[in-house]
């Protein structure tokens, strides 16, 4: 089943999400369209993980402890 999220590349915000660029919100976007392909039902919390990932703000050993956590619900 497709589901969309909504993105605001004017805003720069996923999901009310707010990013610093548009690159960053572009990377994760990318990200977040392929988990999504494979059964990822995003929130707002776990686009916040991705995005800090992605901005280099948490580590990979961070993220993996937050997704192993399930901090993304």
């Amino acid at each position: 089943m497709f589901s969309t999220i909504e993105i605001d590349k004017n805003n720069l915000t996923i999901m009310g999400v707010q990013f610093s660029d548009l690159k960053t919100l572009e990377s994760t976007a990318n990200a977040l369209g392929s988990n999504m392909f494979e059964g990822f039902k995003p929130t707002p919390k776990g686009i916040e993980i991705i995005r800090d990932y992605m901005a280099g703000k948490i580590s990979l050993t961070e993220f993996v402890a937050l997704a192993k956590q399930k901090a993304y619900v």
